[in-house]
């Protein structure tokens, strides 16, 4: 039997636009891949942009709505939302790192991001189960464009990707994501905590697949970790790197803190 392509089977899964549609297709594809259904095929060029629902409408960051730190159920769904956008951008994310990548590097690699694929579907899930509990839903708040924007800015570039994606973008998350746990324990709503929390232990490992590959590229073009990621950074990130630093989860991921501390003092 001739198997499916992996790339067409990736392209299938970044051009839906049905947010739980894409969500199956996400999982149905590291299913067949570790089940050795999908061919290491790289014949099908990822999409410029995945698909996209009608809704959320898609604002810039400076146009988004400033979210308050109380605990009302309004803040509450708004901070729920936020975080399921990210995660279903995320999905695309880890898709089409595979899609535009994969044939350059080990199939470990094309293991580990269809991995965090799952993982990315399996957490937006999660989250909108329970922005639908609060009578709400994915797209029922605007978001903002960011994470595609720079995954277009480096998509020419797999060490920018993987500097600016897992690096910078998603350890960012886990700078935040305690602080957003402790809140929603202290308003007394422990299942969305508990959420927030399974998926802060996860992208430790997410931010680890990036450093490890990221590693990988210096050892392979004989580059200084330390200075070809800052370089990156410098080059390639378009905001600011935010103290203070959860340097236990960062170092946790294998990302060492005298390659990110300085930037903070210099972007």
């Amino acid at each position: 039997m001739t198997r499916q392509s992996l790339s067409f089977a990736l392209c299938d899964a970044l051009a839906e636009s049905i947010p739980d549609k894409k969500v199956e297709k996400a999982r149905q594809v590291y299913s067949d891949w570790m089940k050795d259904r999908l061919s290491f095929d790289f014949s099908t060029s990822p999409p410029k942009r995945p698909g996209r629902p009608d809704q959320p409408t898609l604002l810039s960051p400076s146009q988004m709505p400033k979210r308050r730190k109380a605990g009302s159920l309004g803040n509450r769904i708004a901070l729920l939302h936020a975080v399921a956008h990210i995660e279903f951008n995320a999905i695309d994310l880890a898709l089409d790192i595979v899609g535009r990548f994969g044939h350059l590097m080990p199939k470990a690699f094309t293991d580990d991001w269809l991995k965090v694929a799952d993982d990315e579907a399996r957490h937006f899930t999660m989250i909108n189960d329970r922005l639908c509990y609060f009578n709400s839903f994915y797209g029922a708040l605007p978001a903002h464009d960011g994470l595609w924007e720079s995954s277009m800015a480096t998509a020419h570039d797999l060490a920018a990707r993987l500097a600016i994606v897992p690096m910078v973008l998603e350890a960012r998350g886990l700078d935040v994501t305690p602080s957003m746990v402790e809140r929603f324990r202290h308003f007394q709503d422990p299942l969305s905590a508990d959420i927030l929390e399974q998926i802060y232990t996860d992208e430790v490992s997410h931010v680890e697949a990036g450093t490890v590959w990221f590693r990988y590229l210096c050892e392979k073009e004989n580059k200084d970790h330390k200075a070809w990621y800052q370089d990156l950074v410098k080059t390639y990130f378009k905001g600011l790197l935010k103290r203070p630093f959860n340097v236990d989860a960062r170092t946790r991921a294998n990302l060492p803190h005298d390659w990110y501390d300085p930037l903070a003092d210099l972007i």
